[in-house]
């Protein structure tokens, strides 16, 4: 791969069906007993000059794949392109995410354009056109060294600059930070929070990079250094033509810095478009709870706050479908559910020494899942067909509810080898589609993205 600003593509930095699994280890041996899904087939485009916001809950994996895209840590499955012609890359992306054509041509581009197929020896020359500015100053500096020495690092690893002119090159970075030539010989401890996230950002800034990872910049700080910070941001971006991903659970930072919106939840991307098309037309349900929740600086104006209930489900094992259809307050009966939605509430539904309603139903004994989609009750006696009638009455009963949405979910009551089979719908879980103009969401509300019956 060529030095990448002789030939300055549109598309700068591209995940293609990008995945990142870590497994969870227990017991004497430590086998690997689950797997956390972090980052679980992302595809995402960050085009030269623009800044790109990644939003979401606490843990939904934002963090993950900033580090995946700079290449910190090893995707399980996928690529990061960099440098991209538009051509180049809707051909790699319509020849699919999971597996790519035998054909040669593709994998000679894979070759020339994906971060995740170089060497560490090739990586390392492009490091220095990629730069991370992390959440926390204080733990991304070494408090062993001087400021002039954290500066002048990225310069003296890349081989760009000697020692002299490296630290010539600090004293202008920190200038350009706003602040003085003669806090090159402090220690990081001797500065304030905003002081220390300006001298990441010149730490960032000395290997003259095209693209910054911005990670939570500034939830650390206060709100009146938070705006210097971001305002700081805007200013060398537009003196520099930098790229940013931001990635932050602060919507009213993303309405001030961001030009396009990605909102993420449990590893996958739910909804892609312009900052000012989210704000002004939120379509996925998720987005719309964000959305909610932020202040509104008049106190005579109400806004609706959408609660989600419960809270974020486990990476180990998110629900089957549509990630958020469980604390949707739109959702469908098509959305994902599965046998494990329905399983506690079966345990008493139909067993009749817990429901009267079921009580001409012969004592329940087990209640057994059988993959996301069937759900067997074993009776103490063989069931028979009027078991099953009675069963069936039950989940239709149930169903009518308000709470009773998963229930709606069960295609098919029918009998196996004298249990009660409960068949529910497949659950698929929904593509991020193009609702509207530059528009992307990844839900079941809107036409043309249900899923078909087979």
């Amino acid at each position: 791969m060529s030095r990448p600003s002789r030939d300055r593509n549109e598309i700068l930095l591209a995940a293609r069906g990008l995945k990142k699994h870590f497994p969870v280890k227990g017991g004497l041996l430590q086998r690997e007993i689950a797997t956390v899904r972090a980052v679980d087939g992302v595809d995402l485009v960050i085009r030269r000059g623009e800044t790109v916001a990644l939003v979401g809950e606490s843990g939904c994996g934002k963090t993950t794949l900033g580090r995946l895209l700079l290449r910190l840590i090893e995707p399980t499955e996928g690529d990061v392109l960099f440098n991209v012609p538009v051509e180049v890359f809707e051909r790699l992306r319509t020849n699919g995410r999971d597996v790519v054509p035998d054909d040669g041509h593709t994998k000679d581009l894979l070759r020339q354009y994906s971060l995740t197929r170089l060497r560490r020896r090739s990586m390392k020359a492009l490091r220095r056109f990629m730069q991370p500015v992390f959440q926390d100053p204080f733990t991304s500096l070494d408090p062993r060294l001087l400021v002039k020495d954290i500066v002048a690092e990225p310069l003296l690893v890349s081989g760009l600059a000697t020692r002299l002119e490296a630290y010539e090159q600090s004293a202008r970075l920190l200038q350009e930070v706003g602040l003085r030539p003669e806090h090159l010989y402090r220690f990081p401890h001797e500065f304030s929070g905003g002081q220390r996230q300006r001298i990441a950002i010149a730490r960032a800034l000395a290997p003259e990079p095209e693209f910054l990872l911005l990670d939570e910049p500034t939830s650390a700080l206060d709100v009146s250094v938070q705006a210097q910070i971001l305002n700081l941001l805007k200013e060398i971006q537009q003196r520099q033509n930098l790229t940013y991903l931001l990635i932050t659970h602060n919507l009213s930072v993303v309405r001030h810095m961001a030009d396009r919106v990605a909102v993420m939840y449990l590893g996958r991307i739910l909804e892609r478009t312009r900052t000012a098309e989210l704000f002004a037309n939120p379509m996925h349900p998720y987005t719309k709870a964000l959305l909610s929740a932020v202040p509104v600086p008049d106190p005579k104006r109400r806004r609706e706050r959408i609660i989600l209930p419960g809270d974020v489900p486990s990476p180990i094992a998110p629900p089957a479908g549509c990630r958020f259809h469980t604390r949707c307050n739109a959702v469908l009966p098509h959305c994902g559910w599965s046998s494990r939605d329905v399983a506690a509430t079966a345990a008493y539904l139909f067993d009749p020494s817990r429901n009267p309603e079921a009580s001409d139903l012969p004592p329940l004994e087990e209640v057994t899942i059988r993959g996301d989609e069937v759900l067997l009750l074993r009776y103490r006696e063989p069931a028979t067909e009027s078991h099953r009638l009675r069963v069936e009455a039950l989940v239709r009963a149930r169903s009518s509810r308000p709470d009773g949405i998963a229930f709606r979910a069960i295609a098919r009551v029918g009998l196996d080898t004298g249990r009660v089979v409960l068949e529910f719908l497949p659950p698929l879980e929904p593509e991020l589609l193009e609702i509207a103009p530059h528009h992307f969401v990844a839900c079941y509300l809107y036409p043309g993205t249900q899923p078909v019956a087979t």
